[in-house]
């Protein structure tokens, strides 16, 4: 099984591959074809659930995904990522709910939607032997406040997230997400750190890179303008779903391949 160690060795000499997945099924997938993480992400929300954002998902929900995941994965290191006012709270549910993930539901590592708040709980978790992968940038919980536009554009507040990087890599976190940052930020924050950072919308010096699933395979409606759809998946579902009503409908389908008689129950009506 990949773990923590295992990936900060990847870092400057292999790229590190990370996707979202929400069940067991899509998880086998992801983990079949070589995917190094697994990220259990509160995009659930937007992605599969049928939000606006990410803000209403629950402790509740992420758990019963990492579960599934967790239990459709054998190699892959999976991570939960915590959602909304589920840390940085209360320290001591900050901890309960992150432990959660570890103990009752099979994570192997949690994320933390990052800020100068989390360096200390950081600390604590991993005090505790709870692997913490920090996230800066573009952080989706704090739409309200940020909107989804990149961050970090101007020197200052480029110099905070170099900052707070090297905060919680001293922490212990083990590993970086940069989301939507400019290359050039990303490339020197990588630089600076001896943990792997992963990329998204941060161009391609980072360590790794991390899209949603349903971007990457064409099931979204519409992805950001930083991500790639490698397949159309929408487009073969919806394809099979009308093959399958006109078939119906036709009565083309079931035909007697598709159903078993038994000579002992005719004549019964």
């Amino acid at each position: 099984m990949t773990t923590v160690r295992d990936l900060q060795a990847m870092a400057g000499d292999e790229q590190i591959t990370m996707l979202t997945a929400y069940d067991a099924v899509t998880a086998g997938l992801v983990e079949a074809a070589g995917v190094d993480i697994i990220l259990v992400g509160d995009s659930v929300g937007n992605a599969v659930l049928g939000h606006e954002d990410t803000l209403p998902v629950t402790v509740d929900e992420i758990a019963s995904r990492v579960g599934a995941v967790a239990r459709g994965t054998e190699d892959a290191l999976v991570v939960a990522d915590m959602p909304f006012l589920s840390f940085g709270v209360d320290g001591s549910k900050s901890v309960s709910n992150c432990g959660r993930m570890l103990k009752e539901e099979g994570a192997n590592a949690v994320k933390l939607e990052s800020g100068p708040h989390t360096v200390e709980l950081t600390q604590r978790l991993t005090d505790l032997g709870i692997p913490v992968m920090a996230h800066l940038g573009l952080t989706p919980q704090s739409v309200n406040q940020t909107g989804y536009t990149q961050q970090a554009t101007d020197r200052e507040e480029a110099t905070e997230i170099l900052e707070l990087a090297r905060a919680h890599e001293d922490a212990g976190a083990f590993a970086l997400v940069l989301e939507h940052v400019p290359a050039n930020l990303a490339a020197q924050v990588t630089e600076a750190l001896d943990i792997p950072t992963i990329g998204i919308g941060a161009g391609s010096d980072c360590d790794g890179q991390v899209l949603v699933f349903t971007d990457v395979v064409g099931l979204a409606d519409s992805s950001p303008p930083f991500a790639e759809q490698f397949g159309d998946v929408r487009g073969e579902i919806e394809t099979a779903v009308s093959d399958y009503v006109e078939a119906v409908e036709s009565g083309e389908f079931p035909g007697q391949q598709h159903a078993d008689t038994a000579e002992n129950v005719d004549d019964l009506y």
